[in-house]
């Protein structure tokens, strides 16, 4: 493997690519450490360490802005604002008719969409940002800390206005950036941003692990952390292949068709759509007993939402598994797929083309998506557990939707760049 990190950068053009991805890494880190004008740098930083501290939704919102967010730097909205704007242009694109029929005009379609999705996101990253602003003005963006009502030195129309206009053109820069690595770097340029995110708030994890526990609990979660991400290397990589052939045909005096493929169902077909699904909904009691602090059934209903309450996590459980079954169920169409393996002359073999191998795919997705969901759930488990066991979800940094996105991203960017390997005679990274 590290012959093959060494031949990727003997080679001019890859070299380039790689060099230009890790430049725009830096400058994305750059600007998440940037701090907003009119922000108190010193009582914002002490504030948010005893936030997190006492509060360990803190911790989470920390980990997928990488630190930004409560930081109030330039990019403190992340790519979160165009993440959810993705997944709502696709659902949308299921319900509106006109959306699906621009994803069936092929890549003016596809850029038409693109171009929706850009709207949206600069849209939510006003309301996103107007909102965490605003919040930050009143002393609400971190409750129950002194020195929340101090972060700003100035309150007024014209710093606010200011504030929120920096935090919607991050988030535009954040999508340049993304799309620039797309076309001129290596992998998928928003999720190599995500992924940037995740990791850098492990290096402090790690530290405060060291120094609080020691070295051999240090050691310790570093094994189990490995063999976890082993574990959910292999489930990621787990896929059923239906073969499927296709009959020989004539197209004028050329004989086409005649041959074997497959179609590859993964067991995680969903991804992590389903996890951030579950936790944006198991969110919303949460903000609404933050807004609504002295209403009488939020604040029964307040113990029940802790992370380490077992009715949380069995909710949790279960909603993950029904949005990977609904967005499973969105996302591929078994009945579209059987119907252009007919156009083309395919088919699998033992089965009628048409309804019943739409019928034989359905069957098929449904029983391998049962453990891709069981596995998605026990994975969002692990650091609610880790916290009910410990006290302290920073104990351990692995799990969740971290591992997940850690994962899933590198295999995807390894896998691209061992084809470009492969375009050129070299042996890859996983051979």
């Amino acid at each position: 493997m590290l012959t093959a990190f060494a031949r990727a950068f003997r080679t001019p053009d890859l070299r380039k690519k790689l060099l230009f991805t890790l430049f725009m890494i830096v400058v994305f880190r750059i600007g998440s450490v940037l701090p907003l004008p009119n922000v108190n740098v010193k009582v914002l930083a002490d504030t948010a360490q005893a936030a997190k501290n006492s509060n360990k939704l803190y911790g989470l919102v920390d980990l997928f802005s990488g630190g930004a967010l409560l930081k109030l730097s330039v990019f403190a909205l992340g790519i979160m604002p165009y993440i959810t704007a993705s997944i709502i242009l696709q659902l949308l694109t299921v319900v509106i008719p006109r959306l699906e029929a621009l994803k069936k005009e092929g890549q003016a379609g596809t850029t038409k969409i693109t171009q929706y999705t850009r709207y949206l996101t600069v849209g939510l990253a006003i309301l996103q940002g107007t909102g965490i602003v605003a919040m930050a003005s009143t002393g609400q963006l971190f409750q129950g800390v002194s020195g929340g009502n101090d972060i700003l030195y100035d309150t007024g129309i014209f710093p606010i206005v200011t504030m929120v206009v920096c935090m919607v053109a991050g988030t535009a820069t954040i999508m340049w950036l993304g799309e620039l690595v797309t076309d001129r770097g290596v992998g998928n340029g928003m999720s190599i941003l995500i992924f940037t995110q995740v990791v850098a708030v492990f290096p402090a994890q790690f530290w405060s692990i060291y120094k609080s526990k020691g070295a051999f609990v240090f050691a310790l979660v570093i094994i189990v952390g490995l063999a976890i991400m082993a574990g959910v290397v292999f489930v990621e990589q787990a896929q059923r292949r239906i073969p499927v052939q296709y009959a020989k045909r004539m197209v004028g005096r050329r004989m086409y068709g005649g041959t074997s493929t497959y179609i590859p169902l993964k067991v995680n077909q969903a991804g992590i759509i389903p996890v951030i699904f579950a936790s944006s909904l198991l969110y919303l009691p949460v903000l609404a007993t933050q807004l609504w602090p002295n209403t009488k059934w939020l604040q029964k209903v307040q113990p029940y939402l802790q992370q380490d309450n077992p009715w949380h996590m069995g909710v949790f459980f279960v909603f993950i598994i029904f949005f990977t079954y609904f967005y499973v169920a969105i996302t591929f169409n078994p009945t579209e797929v059987a119907d252009n393996m007919k156009k083309y002359g395919g088919f699998i073999p033992g089965i009628r083309p048409g309804r019943p191998t739409a019928e034989y795919l359905d069957y098929v997705l449904t029983r391998i998506t049962t453990p891709g969901a069981l596995y998605l759930g026990l994975v969002a488990l692990i650091p609610m557990v880790a916290f009910a066991l410990l006290k302290a979800t920073n104990d351990f940094p692995f799990g969740g939707t971290s591992i997940l996105i850690i994962v899933g991203v590198g295999l995807d960017t390894v896998k691209q760049i061992e084809s470009q390997l492969q375009q050129r005679n070299y042996e890859g990274f996983l051979r």
